[in-house]
């Protein structure tokens, strides 16, 4: 049986419709990423556009800068990948909700 091409097409535009939205939802949607217990935090949005970091003065030893690059770090890794759990969550929902109808193996 040929898939019916009519139908791919509307899928299609419907992904693209879906797609559009999801990536302003992402952009408007700010993650935050902590490390050393809040000590340093940072912002950005679902589609990683770093807004903000915020380093309590705690955090700070001068005779430890090593310590402060790795909470650096680590925060900015904790933001990534809360932005990209955010997009998969988002992606799977928009999807399921708009009723597409993915081809085998393009599940979410």
């Amino acid at each position: 049986m040929q898939p019916d091409l009519n139908e791919m097409m509307r899928n299609v535009q419907k992904m693209q419709e879906v797609m559009a939205q999801l990536q302003g939802e992402l952009a408007s949607t700010v993650v935050e990423g902590s490390a050393g217990g809040g000590a340093v935090k940072i912002s950005c949005t679902g589609e990683l556009e770093f807004q903000s970091v915020k380093i309590q003065a705690e955090a700070v030893d001068i005779n430890d800068i090593g310590t402060l690059e790795d909470l650096v770090l680590t925060a900015i890794k904790d933001a990534c990948e809360k932005a990209k759990n955010l997009g998969r969550d988002k992606m799977g929902r928009s999807i399921n909700n708009s009723g597409i109808q993915l081809p085998p193996g393009f599940g979410l």
